[in-house]
């Protein structure tokens, strides 16, 4: 099976480029998210860790 999978991929032209287009992707996504949460605001992540301890049944 793996062997039909490998040889179709090799017939289909410029199939070398979604590997290296999906990890920029991967890669810009993590980096992105990564400046996302050093900016995020201590006061916001303190108030919502405390939201569970908050709320009244």
């Amino acid at each position: 099976m793996f062997e039909q999978i490998k040889h179709s991929m090799e017939t289909i032209a410029g199939v070398a480029v979604y590997p290296v287009v999906s990890l920029s992707i991967f890669f810009a996504f993590f980096v992105l998210l990564g400046f996302w949460v050093a900016s995020y605001s201590k006061n916001k992540i303190t108030e919502m860790s405390n939201i569970p301890f908050n709320e009244k049944q």
